[in-house]
């Protein structure tokens, strides 16, 4: 389960949301066995592994560590827009720096930019040993929530 700094909770208790679903990983991050394990508006992390994962080469994937990279910022830019808006990805860049074969990874998301239209974040995808293995950029729009 995601912890969520109480701030949080507190601002989307009366929108009638269940955090744990809405910021969560979502169905492609289910498959791929993305783990949120923190998520705020100023840091989000979560856990991956890497089998699974992996390309025909037997190293993580490149698309999968995209997933991860975009997955976080949306789940911070969520987060940052608050109850009354939705936060849709309109940039992602991901940069490979080194190979992983097994184990897991961690990604941290941190904002760049936090605005009232769009917010950037930069995500660190890490190997066990903390090495740097991507690094990403993904910036959403934030737009308000349809009425239901």
């Amino acid at each position: 389960m995601t912890e969520f700094p109480a701030e949080v909770r507190d601002r989307f208790a009366g929108a009638g949301m269940d955090l744990d679903k809405l910021f969560s990983a979502g169905e492609l991050g289910d498959r791929m066995g993305i783990d949120v394990l923190e998520a705020a508006p100023e840091r989000v992390v979560a856990r991956m592994a890497v089998e699974g994962n992996r390309q025909p080469y037997g190293l993580l994937h490149g698309g999968a560590s995209a997933v991860l990279a975009e997955t976080l910022g949306s789940v911070g830019a969520m987060l940052h827009g608050g109850p009354e808006k939705i936060a849709v990805g309109v940039d992602l860049n991901v940069t490979h720096h080194r190979a992983v074969r097994s184990g897991t990874v961690t990604a941290v998301a941190t904002p760049i930019h936090l605005g009232r239209s769009t917010a950037t974040y930069e995500i660190v995808v890490s190997d066990e040993a903390g090495r740097r293995v991507c690094t990403g950029r993904l910036t959403c729009l934030i737009r308000e929530a349809p009425q239901a």
